[in-house]
């Protein structure tokens, strides 16, 4: 990366971790606060809804990912008139998309009571679903400027004003649930936060570039170039979606909606720690997709191999940390009658790993358009899914569902995708990256042993000794992790921010 990318680089990610680390934290004290209130099935309806929410989500077609990757050319060349031409169209787009997700929305509200499975009834089920679904329409306002920071390296903006909203949020919430104890209101409050997060969010992008308030056109041709686009990246989304956003639905149909609830407190211990190690890469994706119109292959794939790296050593930190900590950390957090069985960890452990290793390949598929050429092995992986998930679901519970979203990406796009990316951006073979990762493969799982074996002369009953196990298991991993990686391109590229800090110190 050359200076500026590197600056917008770090500056994206420490503030993105600096927001998941004090969200992360506002989100376990609100949900051991919601837990003692509200209770299991609660819970579980929120985890329901996010699922069905996020299924809606389909129907903007994608136009986030294809709309900040439309900016990268023009802001690259400083196409002013072009960029605020482009903001005008997705205006147009959104405000039917709105619409769309709002009718859509409504059509599902008969379907509610095939959805939930409970022993006993919840009023106002459908105000609840009603408030959560304007919530979702809520966050499309204003998303056609903002993106624009986005694409510019500056998503430390965004973040900023995000992190301040969310603390205001929580606050707000954790005071409705123990003052008015109302479920109602609770929702509200996230919905007019979410509101006043966007439009103020849309307000800075137009100080920040005051010439996308100018209306301009963009011609048929780009329109159409556009709408190319979109095709592809809208059955990318679908597939994603549907990989991703199914398994409440399914825990709720087969298992319980309560079921969902106890998935759901694992399931946030595993999207936190994913999207805050994703946070490495998603930071750095507009310098990535500048990256790929200014360099040559040797340069991309230099960049790869760091991040790659990079992937490799964090997997053998992450992994075993979840799959031998979980079910103590639930213990200690909300007792033992809210812990799964070990074999939902494993299955939830093998889809972190190939989240942990897949991400630098995530990364360039964005910032390179790639989706276009992956949609239909990326939908195959997606209804492989869902039988898979139906099937294993019916003899295995909720292991069965998790594991069913692993083995659909390792029968699809694991294999396929990196040949792609190595022989048209990389020029280059395949080969040595699957070596690779089949020898780190083998390294986690060779850790996860370990660390297993030493939890075992440690009983937690406590948050003290928790913290104690915590300590030691995260030693073990880093040292092992960066033994083995200590030569990479990753581990220099992390030496040298750390010297340069210190240095600067």
């Amino acid at each position: 990366m050359d200076k500026s990318r590197k600056k917008y680089a770090l500056k994206n990610i420490s503030y993105n971790i600096t927001s998941k680390i004090v969200t992360l934290i506002l989100t376990f004290i609100s949900r051991t606060v919601f837990i003692w209130v509200f209770g299991a099935e609660y819970l579980g309806i929120n985890g329901l809804f996010s699922d069905v929410l996020n299924l809606l989500s389909m129907a903007d077609l994608g136009f986030n990912i294809a709309m900040v990757y439309s900016f990268y050319q023009p802001l690259a060349t400083n196409d002013t008139e072009k960029i605020s031409a482009l903001i005008c169209f997705y205006r147009k787009v959104y405000i039917v998309i709105a619409i769309a997700v709002t009718c859509i929305g409504l059509l599902i509200i008969p379907v509610l009571p095939y959805l939930i499975k409970l022993d006993t009834d919840i009023p106002d089920i459908v105000i609840y679903y009603l408030i959560s679904l304007a919530n979702v329409v809520s966050s499309y306002i204003c998303v056609y400027k903002t993106s624009i920071l986005t694409a510019d390296q500056k998503n430390y903006i965004i973040v900023r004003i995000t992190l301040i909203s969310n603390i205001i949020k929580t606050l707000l919430q954790i005071g409705c649930i123990l003052i008015v104890k109302n479920y109602i209101v609770y929702l509200l409050i996230g919905l007019f936060i979410t509101l006043f997060n966007n439009i103020y969010a849309s307000r800075v992008a137009s100080k920040t570039y005051p010439y996308i308030n100018e209306k301009k056109e963009i011609s048929s041709q780009e329109k159409k170039n556009i709408f190319k686009n979109i095709g592809s990246v809208f059955i990318f989304k679908i597939s994603n979606v549907l990989m991703n956003a199914t398994d409440n639905l399914l825990i709720s149909m087969i298992v319980g909606t309560v079921a969902v609830g106890y998935y759901s407190n694992y399931f946030i211990i595993q999207t936190n720690v994913i999207s805050f190690y994703a946070l490495l890469f998603t930071s750095i994706t507009a310098s990535v997709g500048n990256l790929i119109v200014t360099e040559k292959a040797e340069k991309r794939y230099e960049i790869f191999k760091t991040e790659q790296s990079i992937g490799f050593i964090m997997a053998g930190i992450i992994v075993p940390c979840f799959v031998t900590l979980a079910n103590d950390f639930i213990n200690v957090w909300l007792g033992n009658n809210y812990v799964l069985n070990f074999s939902v960890i494993i299955a939830m452990g093998i889809n972190m790993y190939l989240s942990c290793v897949l991400q630098p390949l995530w990364t360039f598929r964005e910032a390179t358009g790639l989706y276009r050429q992956t949609k239909w092995i990326m939908i195959i992986c997606a209804v492989i899914n869902i039988v898979l998930s139906y099937v294993l679901g019916k003899i295995f519970g909720i292991a069965g569902i998790i594991f069913a979203s692993a083995a659909s990406r390792l029968l699809t796009y694991i294999w396929y995708e990196p040949i792609l990316l190595f022989r048209q951006y990389f020029e280059r073979g395949v080969k040595k990256y699957y070596l690779n990762l089949i020898l780190n493969l083998l390294l986690v799982s060779g850790i996860c042993v370990i660390c297993a074996i030493i939890t075992r002369f440690i009983p937690v009953n406590n948050f003290a000794l928790f913290f104690i196990e915590l300590a030691v298991i995260f030693i073990v991993s880093v040292l092992l992790s960066f033994i083995c990686y200590r030569n990479t391109s990753g581990i220099k590229m992390i030496r040298s921010i750390f010297e340069k800090k210190l240095l600067k110190k």
